[in-house]
C-alpha cells in the first residue's frame, strides 16, 4: 500500500528541543517527513501527524539539537590514521615506541611505517629523537606526524632515504632539529617534513575511500552531520582526498554534508586558480541529490604553530630566559602578495579558509580580506580565519567590520602541558592573555564558527563546548585560562551549528531546527542547560540523524 503522506515519517516528543532559531529557541516536539522538518512546536502540535508507520522517539527530557557541523577537520587523514599506526590514544614516549614496535611486527610487508598522533608534551622540548624509533624499527623507514601535523618524527632509515644529513640546509618554510654536532635528530618541523614525506608512497584511492568512511563513522558518533575538510588536494597526509569524496558522494556512502577547502600550494601563485575552478565545476556537476560534496573554498596556510615557534608573531618569541629570541615565526605565503591572491579568489567566487594562528598571521589575513572587499565589494563568500591562538586586541573589531568569521577550536583554550610548558613561557604574560579571545570576538559582534581540527584533537563537540564555556578541562576545573573569554552555552552551541552552517553555505537548509530545513539532528543523553556548566563535558551523543535517517545510535 502507498504511504499516507499526511503522516510524518519521524516524530520527536517529550523534549526539550533547542532549535538555535532566534525566532523560537525552544520547543518540545519535531515532526519529519521526506527528510525535512515539517513541524516544530509542542507535543500537541504533532499528534495528528503520528500514524501506524511513524517512528516516534520519546526524548524523555533529553535534548534534541540541530546536527553539529565541524568548521575545520581532516576526517580522511584521521580515518586513515585510525587504520594505521595510530598513537592518538597514548600519552607517553614508552607507549609510543611500544606501539610502533607492535605495529611493525604485525605488518611485516609494509614498506613504510606511517600513522602518527604523538603529543609533544611526551618529550623534552617537544622533540623526540630518531634513536627511539631506530631501537625498534632499524630496517624500515618510520615517519610519524605529531598530533597537530606540524612536525614529523622519523627514524634513521627515513632520513637516509630522504638524503637528510648534517649538511642539509633548513628549508625556507621549516626546520631540521639537530644534535649538538649538527646531526639531524629525526624531528622535522613544518616544511622540513616534506623532505621525508615526498618519499612515502601515497595511499591508494581505496585506502582513502575507506579512511573517509571510517572518519565519517567516527564524526557521526559525536553528532556531526556536516563539516569543512580543511585540506582537499595535494596537501599533507596520505594523499589527495578529492577522489575519495567524489566516489562516496557518487555511490551514496557519503551521508554527511561536506564543503571541501582546496589546498593552496604555498610555493605557487594564482596560476592554481584554473585547477580550483575545474574541480569546483566537476563537483557541482555531480549533483548528488542533496549536494553533499562541494569544493567552493580554498585553504591558505599562513603560518605554523606556537609550540615550535613557527606561528607568525608581530613581536619575537621569548627565549628560555625571558629575553627576545629575535625569531618571530614564519610566513608561509608572502604577505605582500596575499591580498592579491585573495582578491582573485574572491572575485572567482571562492571562500578563503585561512590557517592563521599567530597575531601577525591573523593581521595578514584580515588585511587580505580588506583588500578583497576594497577591490571587489562584498561578494558574500564568507571568508573565515581558523585557529586564532593569538589575536592582537586592535584586530578584534575588524572581524565584524570585514564580515570575516572567527573559526574557533575551543578545545585548545585551556591549560595543559603544551600550553604551560611550550607556549606561555615563550609568549610572555601580555601575549598569553590574548590567546583564544572567544569572548571578546563574540562581544564585538564577530560571527563564530567552531571546529576540532581532528585528528589534531578529538572531534567531541560537547567536550569542545565544555572548554568554550569553562575555559578549562573537565578534570581540572580550578585551572582556568582567560576566564573573561568564556562563552555562554547557547553561543558555543550556535558556533557548532548555525555558525558553521553559515560558513559552509548550508544555512538555508541546516544549522537550526526549523520547518522546511533538513532533519539533520542530534539527541544528547541529557539537557546540558539544566545542569551545572562543570558537567557539560560529560554529555554524550545518543543518536545522530541525517535527513531523518539514523546514522548513529549509541551502543
Amino acid at each position: 500500500m502507498p504511504r499516507d503522506n499526511h503522516f510524518a515519517d519521524l516524530v520527536f516528543t517529550g523534549g526539550p528541543v533547542y532549535t538555535v532559531d532566534p525566532a523560537r529557541s525552544w520547543a518540545t516536539a519535531v515532526a519529519v517527513r521526506d527528510g525535512r522538518i515539517v513541524v516544530v512546536g509542542q507535543d500537541h502540535d504533532v499528534r495528528h501527524l503520528i500514524g501506524a508507520d511513524t517512528d516516534v522517539v520519546d526524548l524523555a527530557g533529553k535534548l534534541l539539537l540541530p546536527g553539529f557541523q565541524d568548521a575545520h577537520v581532516h576526517p580522511v587523514l584521521a580515518g586513515t590514521t585510525l587504520r594505521s599506526c595510530d598513537l592518538h590514544h597514548l600519552e607517553t614516549a614508552q607507549d609510543y615506541v611500544a606501539t610502533v614496535a607492535a605495529y611493525a611486527a604485525a605488518n611485516p610487508r609494509r614498506e613504510w611505517i606511517t600513522g602518527g598522533g604523538w603529543s609533544m608534551e611526551a618529550f623534552p622540548g617537544g622533540t623526540p629523537h630518531r634513536s627511539l624509533l631506530d631501537a625498534v624499527v632499524p630496517d624500515r623507514p618510520v615517519a610519524l606526524p605529531n598530533r597537530d601535523g606540524h612536525g614529523l618524527w622519523a627514524n634513521s632509515r627515513a632520513l637516509e632515504i630522504a638524503g637528510i644529513t648534517a649538511g642539509t640546509p633548513d628549508p625556507a618554510d621549516g626546520r631540521i632539529e639537530r644534535d649538538a654536532d649538527g646531526t639531524p635528530t629525526g624531528m622535522l618541523q613544518e616544511g622540513a617534513a616534506e623532505l621525508v614525506t615526498r618519499h612515502i608512497p601515497p595511499a591508494t584511492e581505496q585506502e582513502l575511500y575507506q579512511g573517509l568512511l571510517e572518519g565519517q563513522r567516527h564524526l557521526h558518533g559525536f553528532g556531526i552531520t556536516g563539516w569543512q575538510d580543511a585540506a582537499v588536494g595535494a596537501a599533507f597526509g596520505p594523499g589527495d582526498v578529492y577522489g575519495a569524496y567524489l566516489a562516496a558522494a557518487g555511490d551514496g556512502t557519503l551521508t554527511a554534508r561536506v564543503r571541501g577547502a582546496q589546498w593552496w600550494d604555498r610555493e605557487g601563485g594564482i596560476e592554481q586558480l584554473p585547477h580550483f575552478l575545474a574541480r569546483r565545476e566537476e563537483a557541482e556537476a555531480l549533483r548528488d541529490g542533496a549536494g553533499r560534496f562541494r569544493v567552493g573554498s580554498v585553504k591558505m596556510m599562513l603560518d605554523g604553530v606556537a609550540e615550535n615557534h613557527t606561528a607568525a608573531m608581530l613581536e619575537p618569541y621569548l627565549d628560555g630566559c625571558g629575553c627576545s629570541s629575535g625569531a618571530s615565526g614564519l610566513d608561509f605565503i608572502d604577505p605582500e602578495k596575499l591580498g592579491g591572491f585573495v582578491s582573485e579568489l574572491d572575485a572567482a567566487g571562492f571562500q578563503v579558509h585561512f590557517h592563521a594562528l599567530g597575531d601577525r598571521a591573523v593581521r595578514s589575513a584580515l588585511d587580505a580580506v580588506e583588500e578583497a572587499v576594497r577591490r571587489n565589494g562584498e561578494r558574500g563568500n564568507r571568508h573565515h580565519l581558523a585557529h586564532l591562538q593569538v589575536v592582537h586586541p586592535d584586530d578584534i573589531p575588524r572581524f565584524r567590520a570585514l564580515g570575516a568569521t572567527a573559526n574557533i577550536q575551543p578545545l585548545w583554550a585551556m591549560h595543559e602541558p603544551q600550553m604551560d610548558e611550550l607556549t606561555i613561557p615563550f609568549l610572555g604574560e601580555r601575549r598569553s592573555g590574548w590567546q583564544y579571545p572567544f569572548g571578546s570576538l563574540a562581544r564585538s559582534g564577530a560571527m563564530l564558527a567552531a571546529g576540532s581540527d581532528w585528528s589534531v584533537s578529538t572531534p567531541d563537540v560537547m567536550l569542545g563546548v565544555h572548554v568554550a564555556v569553562n575555559r578549562c578541562a573537565p578534570e581540572t576545573p580550578d585551572r582556568v585560562l582567560g576566564p573573561e573569554q568564556r562563552l555562554d552555552l547557547g553561543t558555543a552551541l550556535a558556533a557548532y551549528t548555525a555558525g558553521t552552517a553559515r560558513v559552509n553555505h548550508l544555512d538555508a537548509d541546516t544549522g537550526s531546527v526549523e520547518s522546511g530545513k533538513y532533519a539533520d539532528l542530534v539527541v544528547l543523553d541529557r539537557d546540558p542547560f539544566a545542569g551545572p556548566a562543570a558537567a557539560i563535558g560529560g554529555t554524550r551523543v545518543l543518536r545522530t540523524y541525517v535527513e531523518g535517517r539514523l546514522v548513529h545510535a549509541a551502543q
